[in-house]
């Protein structure tokens, strides 16, 4: 960075976890399988000989052929597991179904009204072999592409798992993107086939997702036909010769299928994240590698065991859900829970009820849902018996301790460690997390995970200790991405150019006296106040720390004599209300949290913020919006009325 970004929120809490926790872990029992006395023992170990840990438990798993090298490393390409003959659905399904585990439940479905479906190992086995046999009759074969449309419904991992099976490559698409988003990642991939849905139901209402499809299909010329599953039964137009109904095509296939011997560097998916161009970038990913590093993760991490009901509440339109709702769970024999709809509908309960109605031990979600769950206040919790749960998880943003303390305390019942995660679509799997056995402290992300160096550098690569800087990753790791699609030049320019060899994150991070973590936001989130580099997370979390507070965002106000003023947007919690008093002591608060150059200069209490289907805040939006730019194109938005709402807020 021109200047080492400032860090000025201090947090010493600290949460160790309980002796009986740390001796029951799936990564204490490893750990003394091999005379790892401690945690840093075993960071020390698995840097020193990452390919002796990763060969470890890449040997957990069924390989048709057996790798000769567990890694070729040629920055920035690596080969992991070279020569072996693997494929993930084998992994995830049919070895399984000549096991115990043939009847054990694999999926726990609720719709958004209510209805619940369950999917034994065995179920899901036959339902994935009769799609894949429905995929090989239309002419897909190795290594064509396939894209999937489909809400959270359980047709969506079945849909990923044939393509897999075969050696067909997906692309999932998230449903609550806009139909040309959905063309345009169809036409960069090339697609054959896609698969789409009636309609789904998001607060009660259905979402006619075909009838928005029927609108770009003619804009994707290597397009041959559209699969469509009936979920929400609404009225639909099927085109003859191209729409073909999913439940008429496997109907007469056979319930088994011959999986596909892939090679362990074999593309399984693509799947697309925005860049700063504009244009979506393709990340693709691989069926070896990545199986092993995402296998390996949930069960050291999350500490996955038999008897455990699984529950990551994420989309599977995103990397999480395709790494921690499909492939890993089903790699591990767990049971899951998938849900439809939206987290507060029809109440604000409807997770802690899900929670209890299932007896969910391991849950897994966003730092926005859990402030949005803080705006709403701990008496819906309350109304729940959560003590089925034990062991938290967050990712997708930072949290700031305050969610972080909250969700510990109110969803946790002060039991439940909280394992806050960060990892990218880039990385396929989680890279900078806790584990079972470390102390935490509310809002880092802790350390690296065992064989992966990460490091916090300035603009000339050099390592800094104090205040923030680059994220940087220095090692290769099995799930990482290999390219991007049709774009090899991109990979290395965006990723790997700007300090040759290693990993560029895009994140600003920074390192504490202990050799923690803590993740400040992207690096175009950050503020240059009067010469402070100051990162948006800490004043957003310094916001939130205030009682009455429930969520904030904060941006950079252009000013000619300081460059940017801090300009926040808040969300109070129930029960309070704005006044010109409340931002006095909002000012007062932040600067006694982080100090006086981080105050607000703005306040402006709003009922919303701009925010994603997937609950991210649209800070893009809201920059534009405070220097009064153009807001562009806001058709990702769930609520695009909370842009309006900022020009009256200041």
């Amino acid at each position: 960075m021109s200047s080492e970004l400032d860090a000025l929120l201090k947090e010493n809490r600290l949460f160790p976890p309980s002796e009986e926790f740390m001796e029951n872990s799936n990564i204490q029992k490893w750990m003394e399988r091999y005379g790892i006395q401690n945690y840093d023992e075993l960071i020390n170990r698995a840097l020193e000989d990452r390919e002796w840990f990763w060969d470890e438990f890449a040997r957990e798993l069924e390989w048709f052929q057996p790798y000769q090298d567990v890694l070729k490393w040629d920055p920035p390409h690596a080969k992991w597991f070279s020569r072996g003959k693997f494929n993930i659905t084998h992994n995830a399904l049919d070895r399984h179904v000549k096991t115990w585990r043939k009847n054990k439940v694999a999926y726990i479905w609720e719709g958004e009204l209510g209805e619940v479906k369950k999917l034994t190992y065995h179920d899901l086995y036959r339902k994935v072999n009769q799609m894949a046999n429905a995929l090989r009759s239309l002419g897909v074969k190795k290594g064509d592409r396939v894209s999937i449309y489909l809400p959270m419904i359980l047709e969506l991992p079945i849909a990923m798992l044939a393509c897999a099976k075969i050696g067909a490559v997906h692309s999932v698409v998230f449903s609550g993107f806009w139909a040309k988003a959905f063309q345009e990642r169809a036409n960069d991939a090339q697609v054959k086939i896609a698969i789409t849905v009636d309609g789904f139901y998001r607060r009660g209402k259905v979402i006619p997702l075909k009838e928005n499809v029927d609108k770009v299909l003619d804009e994707i010329p290597s397009l041959e036909k559209l699969i469509v599953v009936k979920h929400a039964k609404c009225s639909v137009e099927m085109k003859n010769g191209r729409d073909l109904w999913w439940d008429e095509i496997i109907q007469t296939q056979e319930r088994e299928c011959p999986t596909e011997i892939m090679d362990s560097e074999d593309p399984l998916f693509i799947l697309y994240t925005s860049g700063t161009t504009g244009k979506p970038k393709g990340v693709v990913h691989v069926h070896g590698g990545y199986a092993v590093g995402i296998y390996t993760t949930l069960k050291l991490i999350f500490d996955l065991k038999d008897e455990d009901i699984w529950w990551c509440a994420a989309d599977i339109g995103w990397v999480t859900g395709h790494s921690y709702i499909v492939y890993a769970p089903l790699i591990l024999g767990a049971t899951s829970v998938m849900y439809e709809g939206a987290p507060d509908y029809p109440e604000p309960d409807r997770l802690w009820q899900m929670i209890e109605d299932y007896g969910v031990t391991v849950f897994y979600t966003a730092p926005t849902t859990i402030r949005m769950f803080m705006k709403y206040g701990e008496k819906w919790p309350q109304k729940h018996d959560l003590t089925s749960l034990r062991l938290l998880g967050s990712v997708g943003e930072p949290i700031n301790p305050e969610a972080w303390v909250w969700y510990h305390k109110h969803i946790g019942n002060r039991q439940c460690p909280v394992m806050d995660t960060w990892w990218q679509t880039e990385t396929g799997m989680q890279l900078i997390t806790p584990l079972p056995i470390s102390p935490l402290k509310p809002g880092s992300t802790v350390k690296p995970f065992p064989t992966v160096e990460a490091d916090v550098v300035d603009d000339n690569g050099e390592s800094i200790r104090e205040g923030g800087g680059h994220l940087v990753i220095k090692t290769p790791w099995p799930a990482m991405f290999r390219t991007l699609y049709k774009d090899p030049e991109r990979y290395v320019d965006a990723y790997w150019s700007k300090f040759p060899g290693l990993y560029l994150s895009g994140d600003v991070a920074r390192i504490d006296q202990d050799g923690y973590f803590w993740i400040q936001g992207r690096e175009d989130d950050v503020l240059n106040v009067a010469g402070h580099r100051i990162s948006t997370a800490e004043v957003e979390s310094a916001i939130v720390s205030y009682d009455a507070v429930a969520e904030a965002a904060v941006v950079g106000k252009p000013d000619p004599v300081k460059g940017e003023e801090i300009c926040s947007y808040v969300i109070l919690k129930e029960g309070f209300k704005p006044s010109p008093r409340l931002k006095h002591l909002l000012r007062q608060h932040v600067r006694e949290e982080i100090g006086p150059v981080a105050s607000p200069a703005y306040i402006g209490f709003v009922g919303d913020l701009p925010k994603t289907r997937s609950g991210k805040i649209m800070r893009r939006v809201i920059k534009a919006k405070v220097k009064g730019d153009d807001v562009g194109d806001i058709t990702t938005l769930a609520n695009p009325e909370a842009v309006d709402e900022l020009d009256n807020a200041l």
